[in-house]
């Protein structure tokens, strides 16, 4: 796994995001899930695999009804470091705005029966386009799975498995976002408005 492309879009004498970082020593895969307000709101997900926190772009944000069929865009690898990142991104670089984490926790990789297996086995998963996980996080809790569409690397659905953490009631990732992302999503859309003017 390389960070190649990570490095190669930022700038890191104007952005404070991460250079890089190693693997948890706990022997347990992190995962994280950022909000981030850049040209357009859309949530980062994020599972450590292999020295690195594989990265998907969800707009509308991960949800607990199976019903839900989330897109998920495949973006490049970020260091591990950047699961705790919060903070602004300078106008003018790379993913310029706002980044909360949304939630964060551990995961296990699962196959077809819902066992768990080795990461090196999930990696030849998700090569083949199909990955299936368990979460353990505040908000995200159960089995999820990726699923690559169009079998080109890039266009995923994040769908949620029907296991008693899922709810089929409306699901909108906005309802657990924390205030002071909301209240930079509000002043953003003013500032808008008023140009428009």
């Amino acid at each position: 796994m390389s960070l190649t492309k990570y490095i190669a879009k930022r700038k890191f004498e104007e952005t404070p995001e991460p250079t890089g970082g190693k693997a948890s020593a706990k022997g347990k895969l992190t995962f994280v899930v950022q909000r981030h307000h850049a040209s357009h709101l859309h949530y980062d997900f994020r599972l450590e695999l292999q020295g690195t926190l594989k990265s998907w772009a969800v707009p509308k944000g991960p949800s607990m009804n199976p019903k839900d069929k989330r897109l998920a865009m495949m973006v490049e690898d970020h260091p591990i470091s950047y699961a705790t990142f919060e903070g602004d991104i300078p106008a003018g670089n790379y993913g310029a705005g706002h980044v909360d984490v949304w939630d964060h926790g551990t995961y296990e990789p699962i196959d077809e029966q819902g066992e768990v297996i080795t990461p090196t086995a999930f990696a030849q998963h998700l090569h083949a386009g199909s990955i299936k996980f368990r979460m353990k996080g505040k908000l995200l809790k159960g089995d999820f799975a990726l699923v690559d569409m169009e079998k080109n690397g890039k266009t995923w659905l994040l769908i949620k498995h029907n296991d008693k953490y899922a709810t089929d009631e409306d699901y909108n990732s906005e309802d657990y976002a924390k205030k002071s992302s909301l209240a930079y999503t509000a002043e953003r859309n003013k500032s808008k408005q008023v140009k428009k003017k």
